[in-house]
């Protein structure tokens, strides 16, 4: 079982790194010190993603808690 927790982990945590790759780069620090653009919505793909990864991380969290339950 413990076996099988780690391959997961492994699993979501590149998928959870290309997620937060694949996002843009306009929601970051680089936003809040620029004047140009103001407050726009996620939209279509972009929410996708962002609720993707949201979900993934969660995941992630839970799994390796389950996985220092297992070590025990």
């Amino acid at each position: 079982m413990i076996r099988f927790s780690k391959i997961i982990q492994i699993v979501m945590a590149v998928i959870l790194t290309g997620l937060v790759l694949v996002q843009s780069r306009e929601g970051g620090l680089s936003s809040a010190v620029s004047l140009g653009a103001g407050y726009r919505s996620k939209r279509g793909l972009e929410k996708i993603i962002f609720f993707m990864t949201i979900v993934l991380g969660i995941l992630f969290s839970l799994n390796s808690i389950w996985m220092l339950y297992l070590t025990d």
